[in-house]
């Protein structure tokens, strides 16, 4: 968890479940699976936890494929480079970790690629489902592969 992070916000009743939105004040710094009870933070959302969740839902509706939301994921140059990489990876697209390591100017860097996305720390909005095995295999997901393939799914991406 970011020490920027304030205040945070459950979104229940997703087709994939619980979803847990934490910000601060001007910027989404996580989405994470699942209910996170941060005792620190505060749990009456603002102005931006209410647009994401507002966002989150459209994308679940179908009514929407670009997140238009200040984001502030926080990780390593390399890893930030990968994420804004995930970001340009069209909605109803997917790449392999080898073609995401190439799109970042390291063609090398598969395995680190990998390692990064595993640690983004704003799912759905940051699209890290969107990697595959180079083979095509749906491989590892932060939220299991069943979340991953029902993201794929609404994304036109599986049957």
């Amino acid at each position: 968890m970011s020490s920027i992070a304030t205040t945070l916000l459950h979104l229940t009743d997703l087709p994939i479940g619980t979803l847990t939105l934490v910000a601060s004040d001007t910027a989404l710094t996580g989405v994470e699976f699942g209910r996170s009870e941060y005792a620190e933070l505060e749990q009456v959302p603002n102005d931006l936890l209410l647009e994401a969740a507002h966002q989150i839902s459209e994308y679940f509706a179908g009514k929407r494929q670009i997140f238009d939301l200040p984001i502030a994921p926080q990780g390593t140059e390399f890893q930030r480079r990968v994420w804004q990489g995930l970001c340009d990876i069209p909605f109803g697209e997917t790449r392999s970790y080898g073609d995401l390591a190439a799109a970042i100017g390291n063609p090398k860097a598969a395995r680190a690629v990998g390692m990064a996305n595993n640690r983004n720390p704003i799912a759905i909005v940051i699209p890290c489902h969107r990697v595959i095995g180079a083979d095509g295999a749906m491989v590892g997901y932060g939220g299991g592969l069943n979340i991953k393939q029902a993201l794929l799914r609404l994304e036109g991406v599986l049957d």
